[in-house]
């Protein structure tokens, strides 16, 4: 099933029990979907690596706002907002632990033959693709230097 189905079923159950939290939250991801589908160069369903990226940007958009709000003593907007990632990651894989994640990197420069700084971005490039869904961009990177620097 495609998220968008999925969403959209998530929305109709949301309405039904006036899960008014959830439902902005469902709501966010709908149209972030329908921007992407319309606004993209994508015809018809957006693949699943698109999805993915959209979503994890989507978490991490919340994050950072509730992180904000607490910096500012605004905790009924941060919660707000942790309520609302938690709701979205769970459409997301489940995601890897740092463990697996750094033996994997380490397989790819292996495989890439990368050996300093210079070849981040080509690790960079197949470890992003590797893991799109499964991990963060951010923890990636932080690995990827640790591993060549």
């Amino acid at each position: 099933m495609s998220l968008e189905i999925l969403i959209n079923n998530d929305i109709k159950s949301a309405m039904l029990s006036r899960d008014k939290k959830k439902l902005e939250a469902l709501r966010a991801v709908k149209a972030a979907l329908l921007l992407e589908k319309t606004g993209g160069d994508i015809s018809g369903e957006v693949p699943e690596s698109i999805e993915m990226s959209l979503l994890q940007k989507l978490v991490k958009q919340r994050k950072e706002a509730a992180e904000l709000y607490k910096n500012q003593n605004r905790a009924d907007l941060a919660e707000d907002e942790e309520y609302q990632y938690k709701i979205i990651e769970a459409y997301l894989p489940k995601q890897m632990d740092e463990a697996t994640l750094k033996a994997e990197i380490e397989a790819i420069v292996k495989e890439t033959g990368a050996s300093s700084m210079k070849d981040m971005g080509k690790v960079m490039g197949m470890a992003s693709k590797k893991f799109a869904g499964q991990a963060d961009n951010k923890t990636i990177s932080t690995i990827v230097r640790s591993i060549l620097g």
